[in-house]
């Protein structure tokens, strides 16, 4: 295995592991413990599922801690190609998102507080304390949809990098691009027409799934540079 297809496949696993720990959080527990339109039952399933809340906030810490390292992988793969666009990468793709990662594990941390109405909160009734657990839940949906305006903006650079380099194909570094836009589109759209988010991604997971697929091929096929035209027709 070359250093090339060595430095693609790490890449390729730490996006894996860092976005499937993330989605955890992301996905598997609003599914299982959120009631729509109805904050005391989820307030009492939060409660009721302490412990798998707060594997969820572990997940986020964990999540967070490795992706810190996602965009390094892939700037020590694809900075031979432009370094100025794989610094960009890097800081719209690590140092811009992380922090709201760990932000957001404080609006968890407070709405399980309250959740169990425990201690201090008990000092709150019971209507009074859901409502900050809605608030918090809210407030971790918000910055959730404003990070995913920085998890849109570093797929632009990641999409030239990828599409200007010789050892990954083509057709996903415009996959990466046209995710950009979908991405921030996304995002605009829970602030500007909230609630309405949601149908904007039914619409565009096409064009979501470009990361998957970059995640599977650098992981299954690595990367194989191709041989100079010099090179193709003076073998060695």
């Amino acid at each position: 295995m070359t250093t090339l297809s060595r430095n693609a496949r790490v890449a390729g696993l730490l996006y894996i592991v860092a976005s499937a720990v993330g989605i955890v959080r992301l996905l598997y527990i609003p599914s299982h413990l959120y009631v729509d339109g109805n904050v005391p039952a989820t307030a009492n399933n939060i409660a009721a599922h302490e412990s798998l809340f707060r594997f969820g906030i572990v997940c986020t810490l964990v999540g967070a801690a490795l992706w810190l390292f996602v965009p390094l992988a892939l700037y020590r793969l694809l900075k031979g190609v432009n370094q100025e666009l794989a610094v960009v990468m890097v800081i719209l793709g690590s140092l811009m998102q992380v922090p709201f990662f760990i932000v957001n594990t404080v609006n968890d941390v407070a709405a399980l507080l309250f959740a169990r109405g425990t201690g201090y909160v008990a000092v709150f009734d019971p209507g009074q304390r859901n409502a900050f657990v809605r608030l918090f839940l809210d407030l971790h949906h918000q910055l959730d949809l404003a990070n995913f305006i920085f998890a849109g903006l570093w797929l632009f650079p990641l999409g030239l990098l990828v599409y200007k380099s010789r050892f990954l194909p083509r057709f996903l570094g415009v996959w990466l691009l046209l995710a950009c836009p979908a991405w921030v589109v996304f995002s605009l759209t829970g602030f500007l027409l909230p609630g309405r988010e949601g149908k904007v991604f039914d619409r565009m997971q096409p064009l979501a799934f470009a990361e998957v697929a970059l995640m599977l091929w650098l992981v299954i096929l690595g990367a194989k540079e191709k041989p100079s035209a010099a090179a193709a027709t003076h073998p060695v």
